[in-house]
């Protein structure tokens, strides 16, 4: 009967609204876990008896209690009463008495812990395969690795075998799943989520972070979950602000093509570009950014004062009993025994100085969109070399902690050879909402699965206050003017022509190389022989932008294009970089006039 029920927390409270019962569900659930056959994914699966009796002690439906019935489960480095706390390491368990903090909040509003999942060893690693217990499945293609650290928690998740899982996040745990699980993955500002009960990474780094098939689901146990806990030095107040609008005029960074690294996945690169042309969609202004700062921070985490936080954990037991410990594992966290008291207060004053030109680069930002992560590899890959695709997997993740930053991985539409796309947005302490909320709008016009299951990420409404236009107006200076080669792409999308228009004198205008057709580049460059250049501005639907925006071929990208009256309009823009070889054809001040002058 429940077979089909989509374990959303909308779908199940309607369930129950209409006569399902919470014990139903735990059924359904070990009859889907029977189906996937994944003994990997947790370390200890609660007795499904015990599961039963709880479920059936909740009486009736409570619609008062958020998560009523909602069934969750936990990375084992996180205490849940009476189930040991293993950490991937056998040698270090032990059964706690209590719950953790966020764990009896989640409980006290109905949820429903289902287990205790598999990680790479004391959280360090984002690949999911450091582990004695052996490494869960990818939901989605299991030659893939599953990511890590907080591996089974997101592979649970992109089953739709519960609706929401914990994970924790220093370097990237709770975002590298996501990304490979085709699921969202909400990591919190630091100190929202206590981290009383939790076995610690790099403890001044660490949150919980939270693993769902949807933004809304991630955000209503974030709602729950967050809540200040003066037991944990480190926790912080924090409002949770309901998930609003998309604002208008939302400045987003994103890596410039100078120092965006996909190492050479081309795919990755071309569905990255595509979503960045879904968020400009929306009415955001895309700046590019030199992502050096952050990969500068990204490479202090393993290094110095937070690869010897990792070894205060597990000191004890690398003196008495080394091999209990992951071998990898054991080479990153030993690292530490070579450094000094002076090596860490370098790093943190090194680190310091990292931040303040950081911070220079998102003062004048709201967000960062960046890739989740820059490519894929799989099992085998692992197998052959078990550091260095770990370290390529925490390129634009390693950074976020170190810098204070919330973030939010959100799936997109597939690749285009099938793999799940992802991007994460960041933005400072505090900004969950804002992140959550933009994150939500790639629901709304990018289409796919969730997770692995069957079900299409439909059904998501706009929040209330959403408004937007039904058209977007479009610059567009060369060959998709009225007339030309590529004008059709406008015309079969029910593109209408709106007025000629022209440029402030800030622009300079190139005949590209390459073709056909001919394309021109539109560059903002404010010096000499800058002058106004002609331009069509076009009408279209909002529900066709998305694809149009998508076929748009480096170097060109959209921005905002500043007219002669000041205003400012989205157009074509291209890249600096992709002038070379091209020839300047400001003085003709127009496509068309360049292209008369050549017959």
């Amino acid at each position: 009967m429940l077979s089909n029920l989509l374990f959303t927390i909308p779908e199940l409270r309607t369930a129950y609204e209409n006569g399902v019962h919470p014990v139903d569900v735990i059924d359904e659930i070990f009859a889907r876990l029977e189906a996937v056959d994944d003994p990997a994914i947790f370390i200890h699966l609660c007795d499904r008896e015990a599961l039963r009796a709880e479920a059936g002690a909740l009486g009736a439906f409570d619609p008062d209690k958020a998560l009523w019935g909602i069934p969750f489960a936990a990375k084992d480095n996180i205490d849940v009463a009476g189930l040991p706390t293993t950490a991937a390491c056998p040698a270090y368990a032990y059964t706690p008495s209590t719950d953790a903090y966020v764990i009896a909040k989640l409980r006290a509003s109905g949820a429903l812990m289902i287990g205790k999942t598999n990680l790479d060893q004391f959280a360090t690693g984002l690949v999911g395969v450091r582990s004695p217990y052996g490494a869960p499945r990818n939901s989605v293609d299991p030659l893939v690795v599953p990511g890590g650290s907080s591996g089974g928690s997101g592979v649970i998740v992109g089953h739709g075998i519960v609706s929401f899982s914990l994970g924790t996040d220093t370097a990237g745990s709770g975002r590298v799943p996501a990304a490979l699980n085709n699921i969202v993955g909400l990591k919190p500002s630091l100190g929202a989520l206590s981290a009383s009960g939790v076995v610690p990474a790099c403890r001044t780094l660490d949150t919980i972070s939270i693993f769902a098939l949807t933004v809304d689901d991630a955000y209503a146990a974030f709602d729950v979950a967050a809540d200040f806990d003066e037991a944990d030095a480190y926790a912080r107040p924090i409002a949770t602000n309901a998930l609003h609008a998309v604002p208008s005029g939302l400045r987003v960074g994103v890596p410039d093509a100078k120092s965006i690294e996909f190492f050479g996945d081309e795919i990755q690169e071309q569905a990255f570009r595509r979503d960045v042309a879904v968020l400009a969609a929306s009415g955001a202004d895309i700046v590019e950014v030199d992502f050096t700062p952050f990969y500068d921070v990204a490479h202090m985490l393993y290094e110095g004062a937070w690869v010897a936080e990792r070894y205060t954990v597990i000191e004890d037991l690398l003196k008495e009993d080394p091999d209990a410990v992951h071998p990898v594992t054991r080479q990153i966290i030993c690292h530490a025994e070579s450094l000094s008291a002076a090596d860490a207060f370098r790093g943190m004053y090194r680190l310091q100085d990292l931040k303040r030109v950081a911070e220079a680069a998102l003062a004048e930002l709201d967000l960062l969109c960046v890739p989740t992560i820059p490519t894929f590899y799989s099992v085998a890959d692992l197998e052959a070399d078990p550091v260095t695709p770990n370290s390529n997997f925490g390129t634009y993740t390693n950074f976020v902690n170190l810098l204070d930053m919330c973030g939010i991985a959100v799936p997109t539409a597939p690749r285009g050879d099938g793999q799940p796309g992802s991007v994460t947005l960041l933005a400072r302490f505090g900004e969950d909402a804002l992140t959550a909320s933009v994150a939500r709008y790639f629901e709304l016009d990018c289409p796919r699965n969730l997770g692995a299951t069957d079900h299409k990420a439909t059904g998501i409404s706009p929040l209330s206050n959403q408004a937007k236009s039904d058209r977007m107006e479009l610059a567009v200076c060369g060959a998709h003017m009225a007339d030309l080669p590529l004008n059709w792409q406008l015309t079969d999308r029910d593109g209408a022509f709106v007025r000629a228009a022209k440029t402030s004198a800030n622009y300079k205008f190139y005949a590209l190389a390459g073709g056909p057709p001919e394309r021109p580049g539109l560059v903002r460059t404010e010096g000499s022989g800058s002058q106004p250049i002609g331009l069509e501005i076009w009408s279209l639907p909002m529900d066709h932008v998305g694809s149009f925006l998508g076929g748009i071929p480096s170097p060109l990208g959209l921005g905002s294009v500043e007219l002669d009256d000041g205003s400012y309009v989205k157009g074509f823009i291209c890249e600096a970089s992709g002038t070379a070889g091209a020839r300047d054809i400001s003085e003709f001040g127009d496509w068309r006039t360049y292209l008369s002058s050549k017959n």
